[in-house]
């Protein structure tokens, strides 16, 4: 019997009592808490400049509409380091569990980053992301709340697929959508110079940086 019940059949007992005198009898009583998951920053204020490829990655939504006005949204990610996109995913739904999978199918051809800097959207926050993140060894840097400035490098980019691509074209299907955004994201890594890398583009500037890093471990090993 609960000690609800117990309580209702004898109302002179308060619950304190019967939960001592149940105890006195040997019960075992559990109260169960649920913990809620914490997720916090890898650091307080904004992250440190990162000095290396896939070293730290960005990640974040942009939501619009096809030209019949059904929805659909983007995952985004940007190479904090070289600017590049690895990835532009279109769906009308998402889920942690896609956002993985589609991670995923890019890591394939390269080095895993050490940390994606994230909001607290539901999908960042999902069971399913926080596992792929430990199986991969990744760790989810998420922001603070209200703190849009510390995933400045996202936002940046975000605005720059708004204003070049998803406010220019009409999207007739999520297949039409697919194709053009993906058009978009390679003609940005490869034909679009921006100024904090010496007006390079994304590939010419990591091409650059590995060339140089050869040419160094040469010069050391000679």
């Amino acid at each position: 019997m609960r000690i609800r019940e117990i309580a209702h059949a004898r109302p002179r007992f308060g619950y304190l009592r019967i939960w001592v005198l149940l105890r006195r009898e040997g019960w075992r009583i559990n109260h169960k808490r649920v913990r809620r998951r914490k997720h916090a920053a890898l650091h307080r204020g904004p992250a440190p400049t990162p000095v290396g490829p896939t070293e730290r990655w960005s990640m974040d939504f942009v939501h619009d509409a096809l030209a019949d006005g059904r929805p659909f949204r983007v995952l985004t990610v940007v190479d904090q380091w070289s600017r590049q996109s690895p990835l532009l995913m279109v769906g009308s739904s998402m889920s942690g569990q896609r956002v993985g999978e589609a991670l995923d199918f890019v890591l394939l051809a390269g080095p895993v980053p050490r940390s994606i800097t994230v909001d607290h959207g539901t999908e960042f926050q999902s069971r399913a992301l926080e596992d792929w993140a430990y199986r991969r060894g990744v760790q989810l840097d998420f922001t603070r709340p209200g703190k849009p400035t510390e995933n400045a490098f996202i936002e940046s980019f975000n605005g720059r697929l708004r204003d070049e691509c998803l406010n220019v074209h009409q999207f007739t299907s999520i297949e039409d959508a697919r194709a053009k955004i993906e058009a978009w994201r390679i003609d940005y890594n490869h034909h679009r110079p921006h100024s904090a890398l010496g007006h390079q583009t994304p590939v010419e500037f990591m091409r650059q940086q590995q060339c140089t890093g050869t040419t160094e471990k040469v010069a050391c090993s000679g």
